[in-house]
């Protein structure tokens, strides 16, 4: 029997004193519900980089908020190759493709050593009948979740490499920022290839694409540092789609 790929933390979880409330479940919520979503949410599992969190075809049973650490969600053919379908932070739900069918239709697969709060799905929808604010912040989420894969569908459908880049870049610097990193720099947690799987470039393309931004000033490139010089002109690349 293969080793469980994640362990859980015996360490209580609150979301009370969690730095992220702001972005995961409980903004806007009173201390007493809180409480009581403290009491829910009552494990922790840390999960090691290249190490699923759960596959296609698993039980649902419980959504995962990211506490720390990066994750990214694909999807097989049936030929054997990856599709990259997202990339989830801090802050973030993963589990929300199992809600329709009780089973998990992806791979969630950690990009580095992370750490996931477990949130159980049953007993998330009692709560969220008793507090009316954390059903409204759980159908924000989904509703963010819609609005990101139609996001995608533009980029795969109707945008050249660059502008494809370009959006990619503008999308993950400023989820970040919210976080509290930086507005111009960021350290890509995945690889060029995966990269090119969610938006369906070939890796040559993206290493390309990198690269003839860097040498138009746009950023500048040390492997997996990546920091925007010229925000305006990224930001152009991506409006112009949409004139």
């Amino acid at each position: 029997m293969s080793e469980a790929p994640f362990r859980i933390d015996a360490l209580k979880v609150a979301c009370s004193s969690c730095n992220l409330r702001e972005l995961c479940l409980p903004v806007g919520l009173t201390s007493e519900q809180l409480s009581a979503l403290d009491t829910m949410v009552s494990t922790r599992r840390s999960v090691k980089r290249g190490e699923a969190l759960f596959h296609a075809g698993e039980p649902f049973g419980a959504l995962y908020a990211v506490r720390t650490g990066f994750f990214k969600t694909i999807v097989s053919a049936a030929d054997g190759r990856e599709q990259v379908t997202g990339f989830q932070m801090a802050g973030e739900l993963i589990g929300l493709d199992g809600i329709g069918t009780d089973q998990h239709t992806c791979d969630a697969v950690a990009l580095e050593d992370s750490q996931v709060c477990m949130i159980p799905y049953n007993q998330l929808e009692s709560l969220s009948r008793e507090f009316t604010l954390l059903q409204h912040q759980f159908h924000k989420i989904m509703s963010r979740e819609i609005v990101r894969d139609h996001g995608v569908m533009l980029l795969l459908g109707s945008m050249r490499a660059e502008e494809r880049l370009a959006a990619f870049v503008l999308n993950l610097t400023q989820r970040l920022q919210a976080r509290g990193f930086s507005a111009s720099a960021l350290v890509l947690r995945m690889t060029r290839e995966e990269i090119g799987s969610y938006l369906g470039l070939k890796l040559e393309t993206v290493s390309r694409t990198f690269s003839k931004f860097q040498d138009d000033g746009l950023l500048e490139v040390k492997q997996r540092d990546i920091r925007i010089l010229d925000l305006g002109a990224l930001q152009r690349l991506v409006s112009s789609v949409n004139c």
